[in-house]
């Protein structure tokens, strides 16, 4: 069913539109050749991908700072898996992990086609937790910058999705009104339940099928969009 009254679209970023997961593993196979790891990819990813996802939620819930991020998710992962690394490479891959992430800059299927068709009929923005400094690399580096009319990040605001003052500031900042807009992400948390508790209008990026509430709109293809916008 078509919604009506809707001018805003706002998307979240990284496992919605830019492929984070894909990247990310590209990104440490790079890292890890710069600097002599040896290291099972396939290993080290299985237990990263969790601890990364338990540091984000410390850093969303403001309990940890973006260094003790960058710096703990991967010293428990190498923890993890028995294999000992000096801090002062921690540190230094923490570093190039940042240089480098955005040199692999693969996005979801039908990310053009979708944006291509939302843009002709609705302004378009982005909401991300992301870091400052790389996710407007990101945008840029994957040739989708051009289709937002506004970036709002957390770095720049001072808090992180689910609070309500990035909607707000976001809303602001794209001159729109919470009745005419509506959130697209893939964190039930950050993205869906965030924007709700504002009273925006939602659509659950679904792309593990992990169907958690069915009440609330989801599609695990962006072109299914179209069913909606």
């Amino acid at each position: 069913m078509k919604l009506k009254g809707i001018t805003d679209v706002f998307f979240d970023l990284d496992h919605t539109l830019w492929d984070f997961d894909k990247n990310s593993a590209l990104t440490f196979e790079k890292i890890f050749n710069i600097n002599n790891v040896n290291v099972s990819i396939n290993d080290f990813l299985l237990h990263y991908e969790p601890i990364n996802l338990k540091y984000w939620k410390l850093y969303r819930e403001e309990k940890i700072e973006k260094e003790a991020l960058r710096f703990s998710r991967l010293n428990d992962a190498f923890l993890a898996i028995d294999l000992k690394v000096e801090k002062e490479l921690i540190y230094k891959l923490s570093e190039d992990y940042i240089t480098h992430l955005t040199s692999f800059n693969h996005l979801f299927k039908n990310t053009f086609e979708i944006l291509d068709y939302l843009s002709l009929n609705y302004k378009l923005h982005i909401i991300t937790n992301g870091f400052d400094e790389v996710q407007h690399k990101k945008l840029t580096k994957s040739n989708i910058h051009q289709y937002f009319k506004t970036v709002t990040n957390s770095e720049m605001v001072g808090v992180k999705k689910p609070n309500p003052k990035i909607f707000n500031f976001a809303l602001e900042l794209a001159k729109t009104e919470v009745n005419k807009s509506i959130m697209i992400g893939d964190s039930y948390e950050a993205d869906i339940l965030g924007a709700q508790n504002i009273g925006m209008d939602v659509i659950f990026f679904d792309v593990n099928n992990m169907a958690i509430n069915a009440n609330i709109k989801q599609v695990n293809n962006l072109i299914s969009l179209k069913n909606y916008l």
